[in-house]
């Protein structure tokens, strides 16, 4: 059968996709090639169609911001279709996430036991950025569905972040010799609450001031993230101490990189909200 797929074939694919992957971050054995067949009997669809379709799926999970079965890499020019059956999947499956969640949190805390130096390497550019049809569908997909609200809305995913990123900054000055900083590091947010405009005080092996600002996501390094007016107004005032840390892949294998004022030089910065007054 040719032509464009149908919402109940998109739904038994997708279900297919996310079964299999329980298996794997569950570290369970399956077969892709049984999984292949159960759903040509189903859907009526070639076994190329479906395996392609199934590398459709993890592209639209990379542009949702959230992990995907490694060995079904990302292949994009999709149609919108698949990517509202991917959303119809993670709304009604909300413990999805949060039991991905848990588990990367549970990493984290084994890690503050033994802080440990995060990976982290250079930002974005683009000389490093992907083709761009497949970087435009990305980008389609994430304003779509919001994936940047949804990131800052979730209080869980950006503390463990944090908490992470303290780990590091730990480890980072335990190895530079300097553990006469190590316990003058404050989690800001934590203790003063948000609006300081940065969430870490932190150090250089120095001894000069880190002031850091978190940003968390579970997908690709490429994913949007909000950043507030007053932690651009702050980051402005305090160009030499300020810094973003911008954490992606958290719920598989966290990595980082750094990005220091002025941040329109790296992102381009788009307002998403007005505040509005009387005349």
């Amino acid at each position: 059968m040719a032509g464009d797929w149908t919402d109940e074939q998109n739904d038994a694919i997708v279900a297919d996709y996310f079964e299999m992957f329980v298996n794997e971050l569950a570290g369970q054995p399956y077969n892709k090639a049984e999984h292949n067949r159960a759903l040509q009997s189903m859907i009526h669809r070639p076994r190329g169609a479906i395996e392609y379709k199934h590398q459709n799926i993890s592209a639209v999970l990379k542009g949702l911001n959230e992990d995907w079965i490694q060995g079904y890499k990302p292949a994009f020019n999709y149609q919108l279709a698949l990517a509202d059956a991917v959303d119809r999947w993670l709304r009604s499956h909300p413990d999805w996430l949060e039991r991905a969640m848990r588990t990367a949190i549970e990493d984290t805390r084994l890690t503050l036991q033994e802080p440990k130096e995060l990976w982290i390497g250079p930002p974005p550019t683009y000389s490093n950025a992907p083709p761009p049809a497949e970087l435009e569908q990305m980008q389609a997909v994430a304003r779509r569905y919001d994936v940047a609200e949804r990131d800052a809305r979730n209080r869980k995913l950006g503390r463990a972040g944090e908490e992470r990123v303290l780990a590091h900054e730990r480890a980072t000055l335990l190895a530079a010799g300097r553990s006469d900083l190590v316990h003058r590091i404050r989690w800001v947010s934590e203790l003063d609450g948000d609006g300081a405009g940065y969430d870490i005080q932190s150090f250089e092996p120095n001894g000069g001031e880190r002031l850091i600002e978190v940003k968390t996501t579970n997908g690709w390094e490429r994913s949007p993230f909000y950043i507030s007016r007053n932690e651009l107004e702050f980051a402005e005032a305090h160009y030499d101490e300020w810094r973003l840390v911008r954490v992606w892949n958290f719920a598989r294998e966290p990595r980082a990189f750094e990005l220091s004022p002025p941040l329109d030089a790296h992102v381009s910065l788009m307002a998403t909200s007005y505040q509005a007054t009387f005349l």
